[in-house]
């Protein structure tokens, strides 16, 4: 995953402050051109970052994903780490050292929350 600096995350940013929006929307947002924002937005849709909503194929509008949340959780550690994907798809089974803070929060930008039930017995209330 190549993200650039700082647009991509302008974008992200844009998208999870503002909500589903289109080019020329999140052109003003960023302050960079819509050519641009046309550019990288399907680049961060490969990515997995944003999604191309709305009924018609050819609309425009993007919403960010919860992986695209994520990298904006670590986006301070883009410079720092090898394989920026892995590090915001989370910890794999076989890793051994985990930022318990960092994947708790990851988990609940994705809504991976297992700690919340939402059954309610009836008798208790």
């Amino acid at each position: 995953m190549k993200l650039r600096q700082p647009t991509d995350f302008l974008i992200l940013e844009a998208l999870e402050d503002k909500g589903r929006n289109v080019a020329t929307n999140l052109a003003a947002h960023t302050g960079k051109s819509r050519k641009n924002i046309n550019t990288r937005l399907p680049v961060l849709e490969d990515y997995g970052l944003v999604e191309k909503i709305g009924p018609a194929e050819r609309s425009g509008l993007y919403e960010i994903t919860s992986m695209g949340k994520a990298a904006l959780v670590y986006q301070d550690q883009y410079d720092e780490v090898d394989d920026f994907e892995d590090l915001i798809e989370g910890p794999s089974a076989g890793d051994i050292e985990v930022d318990a803070d960092a994947d708790a929060q990851t988990a609940f930008v994705r809504g991976e929350n297992d700690d919340v039930d939402d059954d309610v017995d009836a008798d208790e209330e």
